[in-house]
């Protein structure tokens, strides 16, 4: 049996925008997995420089800000 949940109305707005999660949930995650992203290149990256993600702090923060929007927008999290 499927649950069914309710996507939240778009906002009307710019100011109802500023004001709702519709914008802020999915931003802050961005802004979170790029900082985490950044850190993990920090601290865990590839010395050598080879790796394709880990090499280079731009495509890690990127990765990391792509996995923080799916995480804030999967589809577990609407329910």
């Amino acid at each position: 049996m499927k649950e069914t949940c309710e996507t939240p109305q778009r906002p009307q707005t710019i100011k109802e925008a500023l004001r709702s999660a519709w914008l802020w949930k999915p931003l802050s995650g961005v802004i979170v997995g790029a900082v985490l992203g950044f850190l993990y290149y920090r601290f865990v990256g590839c010395s050598s420089g080879s790796c394709a993600i880990t090499g280079n702090p731009y495509m890690s923060s990127l990765f990391g800000a792509a996995m923080g929007y799916y995480v804030a927008n999967g589809s577990c999290s609407r329910c």
